[in-house]
């Protein structure tokens, strides 16, 4: 009986290790591309304004509030748009998205002022609102959770690499001209191309679940549905039933956005002002481009390796914690230096930390929602979250307008951080009771036979 049971774990952890390869690269790959050009479509416009805030009349606070309109629509269209992937199916969707955001994307170059910059980023956001989150819940399709936080951190790389393969090409195409367009222009049109493409590779190659993929074997397709199952099941059992209100509500759920925000608005505020700040040392365009990108080779490397050892460990509060703690210290001694190199090794804290925290992060929803709960949580999470890129981006040129200098944001984006820290650390106290009390509650309703 014995060697039978160690006969089937033997063969069931071949199917896993199998139909886990097979689903990691038929799905990974096409997926990260798509969220690689989403992340340039929203982030090159750091890079544009090198040369479009002169030409189109725009100051720091100007830049600052009309690149953060961007995440007020994403806000505003992201629980809607999840409602819509759910009727139309995550496919179909997910192309929807990637099309309209790259037709927007390219109309960017044909911005005459600052009312049309600020109408054209407001409509990008609306065009890519649900992305991210239909990510994570497809996700939650394909992989079972021990494998969520790398593969998670595989997509998130994405962030860091776009800026730091993005940043240099964006700086190189500001020197293109012709038919009467500036380099920023042809950055816009250049760079939106990919997402129409890409847009009809989701469509052809990406499949719904697995139950309609062709390229799993059956036994694959059995082990994968029932692992996840068995998953859901679990986490219906032993974790409170949310409804759909009452995940939007929940303390965790709320907390976790606010945490959300201050990624995103740590990330953005960086991102978007770094190519400046840069650029007031005295450096070229395309060498500020390639200089700006050199702290996301840290973010690379802290993505990949907190979410592995996040995996490795089975924790994640402290994966979160500890890298957003490294962040909010970057952004302190980024602001005191006026050393360009000094700057540039507190920025790869900054890129190592508000990046390495990320694939932990969105592993936590779906260790107590499951489900529309689910979806719905994490569109709320990450709308929520999205209002930091809006808040940070409008504060920073606000500040720098204001006192001449970038100091000033950088100390508030690092006091928030900190305050993201303990926010964190109590959803952690939240989660754990409420654990505790649901399995007492589970024990004296199902006692054992």
């Amino acid at each position: 009986m014995q060697e039978s049971n160690q006969r089937e774990s033997v063969l069931d952890h071949g199917v896993e290790r199998r139909t886990i390869k097979k689903v990691t690269w038929r799905v990974l790959p096409l997926v990260i591309l798509c969220y690689f050009f989403a992340y340039l479509d929203r982030t090159n416009v750091g890079v544009a304004a090198l040369q479009m805030n002169k030409d189109i009349g725009l100051t720091a606070s100007m830049f600052g509030f009309g690149s953060g309109l961007f995440f007020v629509m994403y806000f505003t269209m992201e629980v809607p748009s999840n409602l819509f992937m759910f009727r139309y199916g995550i496919r179909r969707w997910i192309a929807r998205i990637m099309f309209t955001w790259g037709l927007v994307a390219g109309a960017m170059a044909f911005v005459k002022g600052p009312i049309g910059f600020y109408a054209m980023r407001a409509l990008l956001g609306a065009a890519e609102a649900g992305f991210y989150p239909a990510i994570v819940y497809y996700f939650a399709q394909w992989f079972p959770s021990e494998y969520r936080a790398r593969v998670l951190g595989y997509l998130n790389v994405a962030g860091p690499l776009t800026f730091l393969i993005g940043t240099p090409i964006s700086g190189a195409l500001l020197y293109v001209s012709g038919l009467g367009l500036q380099g920023w222009q042809w950055m816009f049109i250049i760079e939106s191309i990919p997402a129409i493409v890409l847009a009809g590779l989701v469509l052809k190659y990406l499949p719904d679940s697995p139950s309609t993929s062709k390229w799993l074997a059956r036994d694959e397709v059995t082990w994968l549905s029932e692992k996840l199952r068995e998953e859901a099941v679990d986490i219906q059992e032993h974790v409170r039933d949310y409804t759909v209100v009452q995940a939007l509500l929940s303390p965790p759920v709320l907390l976790l956005s606010f945490f959300m925000f201050n990624i995103v608005l740590t990330v953005y505020s960086v991102g978007f002002f770094l190519p400046q700040i840069v650029n007031s040392f005295g450096l070229s365009h395309f060498n500020t481009g390639v200089v700006s990108a050199l702290p996301y080779i840290a973010g690379c490397i802290g993505m990949l390796y907190v979410s592995w050892r996040s995996d490795v460990t089975r924790e994640r509060y402290f994966h979160v914690a500890v890298p957003m703690f490294v962040a909010a210290v970057g952004l302190v001694i980024a602001a005191l230096s006026s050393d360009l190199t000094v700057k540039m090794i507190a920025f790869s804290l900054v890129s190592f930390g508000s990046y390495g925290c990320a694939p932990a992060f969105w592993s936590l929803p779906s260790t107590f929602m499951s489900g529309k709960a689910m979806a719905g949580g994490v569109a709320v999470i990450n709308s929520i979250g999205a209002l930091g890129g809006f808040a940070g981006l409008w504060i920073m040129g606000f500040l720098k307008d204001a006192t001449g200098s970038f100091a000033g944001g950088l100390y508030f984006v690092a006091g928030m951080d900190a305050l993201a820290v303990l926010a964190i650390l109590l959803v952690r106290v939240l989660l754990s009771k409420q654990s505790g009390k649901n399995d007492a509650l589970y024990k004296k309703e199902c006692p054992n036979p």
